[in-house]
């Protein structure tokens, strides 16, 4: 009676979630940075859309303060981490030798990762909020990747497609990277063979656009976030008809894709004077301009090796307008050591709280996918970091945020597990004693 009693009062705080509307506002703003509706529906392009949504869950949430069930004094300490790298990039561009007043007003716009990772954990408080969120960045990426290729048919890659943070068809390829090991799960925890199909179906669109964008760090970054996904969901999670299938899309996928791959990856080690087509030297002027951008990179670091720069200064810094292809030294560049230091802290607890949910022996088979995903995700993310400029793009941040929410989800449950154990232990087991029927405590 304790226990159905108990569970009756949780069930019904859950249904008086006081936090309903500010988590509605956040699914907005997802919607509106995932699926960036205003970069190819241009109708849309004069209403800030991000800011209204993130300022309406901000409003949201303090509205209904103090009566949630997480609370500002809950947020975990990597929070405090990636609040002191926005800080210390703050600092940087204040003082920046370069160029102040532009660092300053990117660094702001960077900053809105924090309301929103904060937001994200004190706002999904459980799996089904959980599942709602994820859900709305792999369905608004799997969107954007049809997108991409309806608009993109005929030309070599996706460059220039959409506009915002898809523009550059390695940022597009990154994200789509960074969403595919969440499509995954969906597709192994539905029983429904209609959804399983549509999971199917979008896991196939996010890699042919990825395949069109023949960003050679995409697929660097696909081969290591797929490994990982094989290990948690193919070989743990016993599905080696799983391993199978994939090699074989991929497989399918690489060939189909065209030269533009080919002559992207071959462009590395192939001598330049046996470059004949325009494709091939193209590839090959890129790679060269990305060793020239490290090099610069490496210069800048040592002139300002304790702040750095300023964020995005050494785009002016290169001196041909490049970002260097390399998220590691995009942050000690721009932000200094300090910065990079947080930096890998932040990302460091994310695969900490990782590792204590997935030693769990008492993880719902939902769970483990859950957390196999993240996993897969954040592997891909710090390998992928070598190879792209993605230090001030969200979905990492997001990832460790869901993570974070999680972690605190179960140890929630645990904490209400044991209220419940002391509630039964408290009241005395009723027996009767004899024929007369009277209860006696025992």
């Amino acid at each position: 009676m304790v226990t159905q009693a108990t569970s009756m009062e949780i069930r019904d705080n859950q249904k008086r979630d006081p936090n309903k509307i500010a988590f509605l506002c956040l699914s907005a703003f997802y919607v509106v940075y995932c699926a960036r509706p205003e970069d190819w529906l241009h109708v849309l392009s004069v209403i800030p859309l991000a800011k209204i949504t993130g300022i309406a869950a901000i409003l949201a949430f303090l509205f209904s303060a103090g009566r949630g069930k997480r609370r500002f004094k809950d947020v975990p300490k990597e929070s405090y981490y990636l609040l002191a790298m926005i800080g210390v990039l703050l600092f940087a561009s204040a003082i920046s030798p370069i160029w102040r007043g532009g660092a300053i007003s990117r660094t702001l716009d960077f900053s809105k990762v924090y309301v929103v990772w904060v937001l994200t954990f004190l706002l999904v408080t459980d799996l089904s909020k959980f599942r709602r969120i994820v859900f709305i960045q792999t369905v608004s990426v799997s969107v954007i990747s049809v997108v991409s290729i309806i608009k993109g048919r005929g030309t070599d890659r996706l460059d220039g497609i959409l506009g915002g943070i898809y523009s550059n068809p390695n940022d597009l390829a990154f994200a789509i990277v960074l969403s595919l090991p969440f499509c995954l799960m969906f597709l192994l925890s539905t029983k429904s063979f209609f959804r399983k199909a549509l999971w199917i179906a979008a896991s196939l669109v996010m890699l042919r656009a990825l395949f069109m964008t023949a960003s050679r760090g995409g697929i660097i970054t696909l081969v290591v976030a797929g490994t990982a996904c094989m290990w948690h969901f193919g070989v743990k999670g016993k599905r080696l008809y799983l391993i199978a299938a994939s090699g074989l899309v991929v497989v399918v996928l690489f060939a189909s894709a065209g030269s533009t791959l080919t002559d992207r990856f071959t462009s590395i080690w192939s001598d330049p004077v046996d470059l004949d087509t325009r494709r091939e030297r193209t590839a090959r002027g890129s790679f060269e301009e990305r060793e020239y951008v490290m090099a610069r990179a490496i210069d800048g670091i040592k002139e300002y090796p304790i702040l750095g720069m300023g964020t995005r200064n050494f785009e002016v810094y290169s001196g041909i307008w490049r970002e260097v292809h390399m998220t590691y030294l995009q942050i000690m560049v721009e932000g200094g050591t300090i910065s990079l230091l947080l930096y890998l802290i932040f990302i460091g607890i994310g695969f900490r709280n990782l590792k204590w949910l997935r030693r769990r022996k008492d993880l719902s088979p939902e769970m483990k996918l859950f957390s196999g995903a993240l996993h897969s995700s954040l592997i891909g993310f710090v390998v992928g970091a070598l190879f792209s400029p993605e230090a001030y793009q969200f979905f990492p941040y997001f990832s460790v945020a869901y993570v974070a929410a999680l972690v605190a989800y179960v140890k929630e449950s645990d904490q209400e597990k044991s209220l419940i154990v002391k509630a039964e232990r408290k009241i005395p087991a009723l027996t009767y004693a004899g024929n007369g029927g009277v209860p006696v405590t025992t």
